[in-house]
């Protein structure tokens, strides 16, 4: 009987034995007799039952031969109290084979295994342990009353009239715990895996797609807590009515954003499954998979703002930073001449101009720019932004930040960010922004830094993102070529358009540029 629990090494018996050092080859050199042959036992194949005369002239019938019977029955004492029905399992086997009193469990209590710690193992495994059972396999698992388990009087020696029968079903076994874990285990890493393809072949992101891989292996390190040969023991993926179970919806995908969707909401199903079953086997396991899952909210987040803002500044090359002018009329001239230049963004920034004064100005060029379907974000301000009912709002490192805005702006106003290094352009793509600025890359006359990031950081920028980002910074006729061979099809600019003597010109000429690149890239 040893050496058939050995055989099967991923039974939980096995497991037991493998920890006290005992193998087939441990139980052979203890009984050198016993041969892995058929041919000795020729009687036992085929055999169905043993039929014996009882004392009292009847005939039983034996499943098993009368040392393993004994070895049963043994068990059967110790699990007096196990939930019905019990059903047979190889530890149960090897818990009377430790416990019964004959050389085999001699032999077994030697080698460490003590009977009582394995019976503490299976009341842990079945989800009704008791503080101050051996710790041998890890900490014990609390139960819901719910399960259906009879409770034991919390001192003395137990008695029919302690258990109190409590409603619900019977927790079967941890077996159906192990099971749900493997399940749900398997979808979470399916649906990361069409995830990642999709960050990988169709946004083309590097960044978003290292984050996914990180959320990947956060995921297996805290599955691998629970052991895979436990896990596989109790799949059942053929007596799984799930399999049979579909829906039109399941079998069809309209469109790429669909396959994404789905797998997202794949994913973070089974995390909450997940983290649930586990506070059954392993409360910390159970933590770990509870942040892996805000974590997977956090990039779903990141990953469908990318998606949608590619989709809606497709179109978006040319963005044109405009302060608020000598008067109303000069700055409504100038936004009409831009619109009519083929501009596709304008930004009202004008740190001169009171409160009063900028919405007079953002009303005014709301007007212009709805009109011709022009773009029209605020700089710095979204309460403004929300007054004028621009369609966004940019903010700097070090004005509010993407999370205070998005609170002004609503759901479905653009937030642009400023960044400077590779690290903030990596942080606004997980805040939520919708695009970013970038730079600056060469000096400029309406800002001035110490230190400029230059080319090197647009070739960073679109060697790992995809979230629209539009270079800034001196940019002009004279340098857009070096711009554009980094890979950078967007730029904003100011002075270059504005203090020229016809801007609408200058205008024209690079929007017909980038707009070239962009149909070339396409």
């Amino acid at each position: 009987m040893l050496l058939g629990l050995l055989a099967e090494s991923e039974c939980r018996a096995a497991m037991i034995l493998a920890r006290h050092g005992i193998d087939a080859a441990a139980v052979c050199r203890r009984w050198p007799a016993l041969v892995r042959s058929e041919a000795r036992f020729p009687a036992w194949r085929g055999l169905d039952a043993v039929r014996r005369p009882t004392s009292e002239g009847g005939v039983a019938v034996e499943r098993f031969s009368a040392g393993v019977e004994v070895a049963l029955a043994a068990a059967k004492r110790r699990l007096f109290d196990y939930p019905r029905p019990l059903l047979l399992a190889t530890e149960h086997v090897l818990l009377g084979l430790a416990d019964a009193d004959d050389e085999v469990a001699a032999w077994l209590r030697q080698q460490g295994l003590d009977p009582d710690a394995i019976e503490a193992e299976i009341h842990r495994h079945s989800g009704h342990s008791r503080q101050g059972e051996s710790e041998e396999i890890g900490p014990p698992v609390d139960f819901p009353p719910e399960t259906g388990q009879t409770r034991k009087a919390e001192s003395g020696e137990r008695k029919a009239e302690d258990d109190v029968p409590v409603p619900g079903p019977a927790f079967r076994s941890p077996l159906s715990a192990f099971r749900v874990i493997d399940a749900a285990a398997n979808r979470a890493r399916e649906g990361l895996r069409v995830v990642e393809d999709y960050l990988r072949f169709v946004l083309d992101d590097r960044f978003l797609t290292e984050q996914l891989k990180d959320l990947r292996h956060e995921l297996t390190a805290a599955i691998s807590r629970f052991p895979l040969g436990e896990r596989l023991a109790a799949r059942e993926t053929q007596a799984d009515v799930g399999t049979a179970i579909t829906t039109s919806a399941e079998g069809r995908r309209e469109e790429l954003a669909q396959v994404l969707a789905a797998n997202f909401t794949r994913v973070q199903e089974a995390l909450r499954s997940l983290e649930e079953f586990a506070k059954l086997l392993d409360p910390d396991a159970s933590a770990s998979l509870k942040q892996i899952r805000y974590r997977a909210y956090t990039l779903q987040r990141a990953v469908e703002i990318t998606r949608a803002s590619q989709s809606r500044l497709a179109s978006a090359r040319l963005y044109v930073l405009l302060d608020g002018g000598e008067s109303l009329d000069e700055f409504a001239a100038m936004a009409r001449s831009l619109v009519e230049a083929g501009v596709h963004v304008i930004q009202l920034r004008d740190k001169r101009l009171d409160d009063r004064q900028l919405l007079e100005r953002a009303a005014a060029l709301r007007e212009i720019t709805r009109a011709a379907g022009v773009l029209f974000i605020v700089n710095d301000r979204p309460d403004l932004a929300v007054l004028a009912q621009a369609d966004g709002v940019h903010v700097g490192q070090e004005d509010v930040s993407v999370k205070a805005a998005r609170t002004i702006v609503g759901p479905d106003a653009l937030i642009g960010v400023s960044t400077h290094w590779i690290e903030q352009a990596r942080q606004a793509v997980l805040d939520g922004a919708n695009y970013i600025g970038v730079g600056p890359t060469f000096p400029s006359e309406t800002k001035h830094f110490d230190q400029f990031p230059g080319l090197d950081l647009l070739r960073a920028v679109t060697a790992e993102i995809r979230l629209p980002a539009f270079a800034i910074g001196g940019i002009g006729p004279e340098n857009l070529a070096e711009v554009l061979q980094t890979g950078i099809g967007r730029i904003a600019v100011s002075g270059a358009v504005l203090n020229v003597p016809d801007p609408a010109a200058v205008a024209r000429g690079l929007a017909q540029r980038l707009t070239a690149v962009a149909h070339v890239s396409q």
